[in-house]
């Protein structure tokens, strides 16, 4: 049976108990926080979004402290060069000189979502534009798709030239790799469907928007069909399992099937549909959603009624019953997502009929 139904779950337990005075958590033993994993800025560059949209839909003290955490853990974490360290022990030493490249988009892709909204706290919003300042020196530096796909997220956030001039050098670079790869059967930047992929189609839409420029779009919406061909096949959404992933001439690994990939397919089609006003993306939008609902390969929610986390995932026996930050965050800006395209849909609804 489909499952569209919008399941509001409004139990915020596990956010706050994987929430401390340094930041969000990495790891939960099952619904436990686990200290021994530290921290790590990805994740809470991630709840920063999330907390943006808690708050944006109810402007309450313990979302607003969310706030304050999670930009201060950014904070910390970026170097006077503007790029950001990732992974935090529980003693709040960083272990590494600088993160990622991944991170370091990441952290584009928040600051950029928490300037953009006009609900945030006046403080919030100059430390966020702070950060993004440093950092944008280093957009030119990126080297990997996935670093590069996330900053022009964050930077279609802004309205200024500079920002427009970095998404056009970015996205060029994803259409030089798009180009280096694409076959008649394989409509891709790389020669394996690996982690986050939609994040990839996404961002050529976030492209096009700011720049105009027609072929960012119709690389986008050419790649995300190829990618919704290998991952709605069933109905249901199935993401690329991470043991084996998908190389060209093989065959989609079954599992792991993460909850980030729901999260970032859902926003990717949600971006398209906003596009193209095609309502075919809206409904594959809804699908993933409900992944994480039961409408998925087992049949199972991976929602915990009783903490309110999101279970790390599918696996060839089963759920994965540990309740990370990852799952977490990636469940709850999936479902508030949502909310907000149709709170903004109700309101045009309301203006055009009076």
């Amino acid at each position: 049976m489909m499952r569209y139904d919008l399941v509001k779950v409004r139990n915020d337990k596990h956010v706050f108990r994987m929430t401390d005075d340094t930041g969000m958590l990495q790891h939960a033993k099952y619904g436990v926080p686990d200290p021994t994993k530290g921290y790590t800025t990805d994740d809470n560059a991630r709840a920063l979004i999330m907390a943006v949209l808690l708050y944006e839909q109810r402007p309450v003290k313990r979302y607003e402290t969310l706030l304050y955490r999670y930009i201060g853990f950014l904070l910390n974490a970026q170097n006077e060069d503007g790029w950001f360290r990732n992974f935090m022990d529980y003693d709040r030493r960083f272990i590494e000189e600088r993160g990622s490249e991944d991170c370091f988009g990441r952290c584009l892709w928040a600051l950029g979502f928490t300037i953009s909204n006009e609900h945030v706290p006046v403080n919030i919003h100059r430390v966020a534009k702070y950060l993004l300042d440093r950092a944008l020196p280093n957009c030119n530096k990126l080297l990997y798709p996935r670093g590069k796909a996330y900053s022009i997220i964050g930077l279609g956030f802004l309205n200024d030239d500079q920002a427009k001039e970095m998404i056009r050098s970015l996205a060029n670079s994803l259409v030089h790799e798009y180009y280096n790869h694409c076959r008649e059967d394989w409509k891709w930047f790389e020669g394996i469907l690996t982690y986050s992929n939609a994040i990839l189609p996404w961002a050529m839409l976030v492209a096009f928007q700011s720049t105009g420029e027609q072929r960012f779009k119709d690389i986008g919406l050419e790649s995300l069909g190829f990618l919704e061909k290998h991952t709605f096949s069933k109905g249901y959404f199935k993401p690329i399992g991470c043991h084996g992933w998908f190389e060209r001439g093989g065959k989609p690994a079954e599992f792991d099937e993460q909850p980030v990939e729901a999260c970032e397919m859902l926003l990717a089609c949600l971006k398209a549909y906003e596009i193209t006003g095609e309502d075919g993306y809206l409904e594959k939008a809804k699908i993933c959603y409900s992944w994480y609902t039961g409408y998925n390969s087992k049949g199972v929610s991976l929602i915990d009624p009783q903490t309110g986390g999101c279970y790390d995932g599918i696996t060839k026996d089963g759920v994965n019953l540990n309740q990370g930050a990852e799952s977490l965050i990636s469940y709850y800006i999936s479902l508030l997502s949502i909310e907000r395209f149709y709170r903004a849909s109700a309101k045009r609804y309301y203006y055009l009929s009076k």
